[in-house]
């Protein structure tokens, strides 16, 4: 074959020109008959490549021709080259939906519904559609299901035919389609009551559109969603009406959603009415109205936002929007209706598949979900007050709360862009099948035919790379609808701050929100105290400095982050505490504008409670370490030694070195913890836990290691020469464990050894630099305390606060009780002399190890003393359950467990010579002293305690030992714990059923 045979033939090339992929087959269906006097029209071909797929519409063509007899064809061909306004809207069809194409191909004469004459056929209303369908239905032949399914499918044809022509916009196509809807569910209404005279004859029965029919936004494809309302008509006793009400309903149901041989028109979801499925399908008005007085949850007010009487009795549909409506404004003024309002959105994106997220145009991030959403929040918020706000579809509803100052002009215009493109963009993706779905196809040819079918939309007149400019399109929109989704209801609150201020609205034009708009504002997204965080807004925000524009940009995105907290009131005062310290600090505005992550994570810290805030409040400058990558790293014991014996030694004295070391601990303090609430330290509990432990144990240690040089030298200084003793400070409970909290005491051992040669008294000096050292690190400061106890000491209070190595011997040898033997299990030097400290650790071992184990005797003693301390160490009123020391299943109960395992086996197993009880625990099972599966039991039961205590403490800035009674407290310790908004209960039924078979292993391990 000749190199001129391998190339495409002239109309071949033609058509390739004109955008068709499979030129050989199109050049064969327009050298069909039906098609004669096609195939050389320049202008049928140019209206066939300007079409979202010309194959497709092309095959359309071709099949609707051959469906037609001889003389309808031919009027259809003279037509379609003399008719433009039917060569595009046919053309456009079957171009873009298969699924059309394949109703004309069935019914080849619902072409003529797509010539326009009259007005109507351009902009039809209800009536028109009702009028239409009530026509084509008794007209027909067929089954009253077959032939209303034909005639909707007709009907559907023309509002497809006006949207892809642009005859029709976004938002006239959506109310035609909810029209249609209500039309179709009028006519099957009147059907069923055809077929069902008697129960027609015993009701009245109203149906309630809701969801996007409600709110004449409706898709192609899309369930109905009704609520359906019945009233017994006079004579007729109420429960047979209603059962007749329910048969029709249903009868009604099936006539759109069964499947016929004409296929079904979309399924009819009655799901939102009260009680959804478990409840009656059809109510009367009281019932629905006792209802939602008592029973309706957030999410049910919300959804009544777009109820609209669609079919039925028109009467009692009024009636009960009459009694319902008042409801619906009252909602935002519920208990937990923030929290409630945030977990219905989590629970939207947490049940989209993984592998959905990045394809949804509807629930993912930045989709039509979060703009919906957005919108009927604030008018449930400011709907109270505005009746101008109450309206049921989106776009309405926005262009008044932009009307009124509730949203930002510009915002709203760019979030209605935004949604129009979604919708349309959803619109194109259903109507190829006519198929439910809200996911961008992943198919070449799709997205290629998609892409054609939005050219006005994406900018890309050339048409050279349309899937590349829709999907550079969707993504811009899909990113302007989560920025402006984070700052909506934010950005007016801060035209109302310029308003108080007199000053002029942020946005040029616009009216801002009134100060009680405000305020409801505020109340609804959290804040207990609306007129303060106001007032803070107003400080922050208000003037022309460049500082208060700075803080203008920054506020919208650290509002959001302060309201989807437990206590955004707390979040905002310690910002704006934070920012009247630094304010006139170039860096820090300069640092949150430019670096988005460091803003968000200080909103985040700030918000979480208040040991953060409060340490960050010290020492406003340690709010840099969040912009910084490395910044929440735990910086070791080695690192943190170093810093703070080098602040100790440029100190003049001790007490000052003492309050150089205080200082460190507390940044160091701050740098834990905001590491801790931001989720730094691994997704593991434990192993975060485990982490955060180690990083307080190592500060404390450095702290304690800097005090004592500290006060050394201080004592050295005072009497001209040096300290007559060695000095080793042993870690005790806890603090020797590694297993301290915030809110942790360091309890610690002294010893000294006298210097050889020394004649002053080794262990009154000794004795003085230590109580020095536990006076100046609890003194009265703006530096947190850190409370050193000696109590485990021999002898307790009433004994030597320091000893040499020879006194703990003696002692320890002729007085020692199996209590100090069980507490000495988890002593570690931590500082001071290293040598003193590792001859301390010699000396103890045979006591905390017995070489025979731990006598009867001593066993029953252990177990005498942990049933008193749980019968008369529970401080009073407490709950046993929840107490996190001493309680039920609770950390004594599991470290009494393995400390007793570590006395008896520990002086032949290694592994359990630690001081750390999860170490010693996963020893003790790996030697089967512990089925694995208590040792697991035990593992989370203290994991968890410890998890609690260390969240009471940053949420309360303040220790304790069980669940915080105030509200917001405990929401702050259930967040941290992973637990989100309204789920504070499942945390407690979660502490209480894994500490109660916590408990159940120590009554088997412990007490025998």
């Amino acid at each position: 074959m000749s190199a001129a045979g391998n190339r495409l033939s002239r109309p071949e090339t033609r058509l390739v020109r004109r955008g068709f992929t499979d030129p050989e087959a199109a050049v064969r269906r327009l050298a069909a008959p039906a098609l004669t006097g096609l195939a050389d029209d320049p202008i049928l071909l140019d209206a066939l490549g300007a079409t979202a797929d010309p194959d497709l519409a092309l095959l359309g063509l071709a099949r609707l021709l051959e469906a037609l007899p001889e003389a309808d064809r031919h009027a259809l061909r003279d037509t379609l080259t003399t008719s433009k306004p039917l060569r595009d809207r046919l053309l456009g069809v079957l171009g873009a939906s298969a699924a059309l194409g394949d109703h004309l191909a069935t019914h080849p004469r619902d072409w003529h519904a797509l010539v326009t004459f009259e007005l109507r056929d351009v902009h039809p209303g209800p009536a028109d559609f009702r009028a239409e369908l009530e026509h084509r239905v008794r007209e027909s032949a067929a089954e009253p299901a077959d032939a209303l399914r034909a005639a909707y499918r007709r009907c559907l044809l023309t509002i497809a035919a006006r949207d892809l022509s642009a005859t029709a916009d976004f938002e006239q196509t959506a109310a035609e389609l909810a029209d249609l809807a209500g039309a179709t569910l009028r006519t099957a209404l009147e059907i069923a009551a055809e077929q069902l005279p008697e129960a027609a004859d015993a009701c009245k029965l109203a149906v309630i559109g809701m969801g996007k029919c409600g709110g004449r936004e409706l898709n192609y494809v899309s369930d109905v969603d009704v609520i359906f309302v019945a009233e017994a008509r006079e004579g007729v006793d109420e429960g047979r009406a209603l059962q007749a009400a329910t048969r029709l309903a249903a009868a009604m149901m099936r006539l759109c959603s069964d499947t016929t041989r004409e296929g079904t028109i979309w399924p009819v979801d009655a799901n939102l009415r009260p009680e959804g499925r478990n409840g009656p399908l059809v109510r009367t008005l009281a019932s629905h109205l006792a209802y939602y007085q008592r029973w309706a949850k957030t999410w049910e007010f919300q959804a009544l936002l777009k109820a609209r009487p669609v079919a039925g009795d028109a009467e009692l549909g009024e009636a009960y929007l009459a009694a319902l409506s008042p409801l619906v404004w009252q909602a935002a003024g519920r208990e937990n209706f923030v929290a409630d309002v945030q977990q219905m959105r989590r629970r939207v994106i947490e049940a989209i598949p993984a592998g959905e997220l990045d394809r949804q145009l509807k629930l993912g991030p930045g989709g039509l979900r979060d703009v919906e959403f957005s919108v009927q929040l604030l008018q449930l918020v400011h709907g109270r007050t505005d009746p101008a706000l109450r309206s049921g579809n989106t776009l309405e509803a926005l262009a008044a709360l932009s009307a009124g100052g509730y949203v930002g002009r510009a915002d709203a215009a760019s979030l209605a862009t935004a949604y129009r493109f979604l919708r349309t963009l959803e619109h194109r993706i259903q109507l190829h099948r006519l198929r439910r779905t809200h996911l961008m196809p992943t198919d070449g040819a799709d997205l290629r035919r998609l892409a054609r079918s939005l050219t006005p939309m994406i900018n890309d007149d050339t048409r050279a790379e349309p899937v590349a400019a829709l999907q550079r399109e969707w993504k811009r929109h899909a990113l302007e609808v989560r920025r402006l989704h984070e700052k909506l209801f934010y950005r007016p609150l801060l035209s109302a701050v310029a308003d108080l201020s007199g000053g002029e609205a942020l946005t040029p034009g616009t009216s801002a929100m009134t100060p009680q708009a405000a305020r409801a504002r505020l109340e609804a997204l959290g804040f207990a105290d609306p007129s303060a965080a106001l007032r803070h807004l107003q400080a922050l925000a208000s003037g022309v400095s460049r500082k208060a524009a700075i803080q203008r940009t920054l506020l919208p995105v650290l509002l959001a982050r302060f309201s989807d907290s437990a206590d955004p009131d707390s979040g905002l005062l310690a910002f704006r505490q934070v920012s009247d310290a630094l304010g006139r600090t170039p860096w820090y505005l300069r640092l949150l504008r430019d670096e988005s992550e460091a803003a968000e994570n200080l909103a985040r810290v700030l918000s979480a409670g208040r040991l953060a805030p409060d340490l960050l409040l010290r020492a406003p400058e340690a709010v840099a370490m969040l912009g910084d990558e490395q910044g929440l790293e735990p910086r070791g014991r080695a690192a943190l030694e170093q810093e703070v014996r080098a602040a100790v030694g440029r100190a003049p004295g001790a007490a000052q070195a003492v309050a150089a070391a205080r200082a460190v601990r507390r940044r160091e303090l701050f740098r834990t913890s905001a590491a801790d609430l931001l989720g730094r330290y691994g997704d593991d509990p434990a192993q975060a836990l485990d982490r955060a432990s180690g990083a307080l144990t190592d500060l404390n240690a450095a702290t304690l290691a800097g005090a004592l040089a500290a006060c050394t030298a201080g004592w050295e200084q005072q009497h001209g020469e040096p300290l007559p003793a060695r000095i080793a400070v042993i870690a005790m409970g806890r603090f020797g464990g590694r297993e301290l909290g915030y809110g942790s005491d360091a309890d610690v051992l002294f010893v000294h050894e006298p210097l050889p040669g020394s004649d002053r008294d080794a262990t009154e000096a000794a004795r003085s630099v230590c109580n020095e050292l536990r006076t100046l690190l609890a003194a009265p400061s703006t530096e947190p305390p850190l409370l050193v106890d000696a109590d485990l000491r021999p002898e307790g209070r009433q004994g030597a606060l320091v000893r040499t190595l020879g006194s703990y011997r003696a002692y320890y040898e002729r007085w020692s009780q199996v209590w100090e033997s069980q507490a000495l299990l988890r002593a570690e030097p931590v500082a001071g002399d290293p040598e003193l400290g590792a001859l301390f650790t010699e000396l103890i071992d045979p006591l905390r190890y017995p070489a025979a184990g731990v006598p009867e005797k001593d066993l029953l003693e252990i177990r005498r003393i942990k049933a008193r301390i749980e019968s008369e160490r529970l401080p009073r009123g407490a709950d046993p359950t929840t107490h996190t020391k001493i309680g039920r299943g609770g950390l004594a109960d599991v470290e009494w467990t393995v400390q007793l395992l570590q006395l008896r086996h520990g002086h032949e197993l290694p592994g359990l010579r630690t001081t750390r009880t999860r170490p010693a625990l996963l020893a003790a099972a790996d030697a089967g002293l512990l089925p694995p599966a208590d040792a697991r039991v035990l593992d989370e039961a203290w994991v968890l305690a410890s998890r609690v205590r260390s969240a009471v403490m940053l949420v309360r800035g303040r220790p304790g030992d069980s669940f915080p009674g105030e509200p917001r407290e405990l929401a702050g310790v259930a967040r941290y714990l992973g637990y989100g908004a309204g789920h504070t209960g499942e945390l407690v039924e979660e502490y209480r059923r894994t500490t109660r078979r916590a408990r159940a292993v120590v009554e088997r391990v412990f007490y025998g």
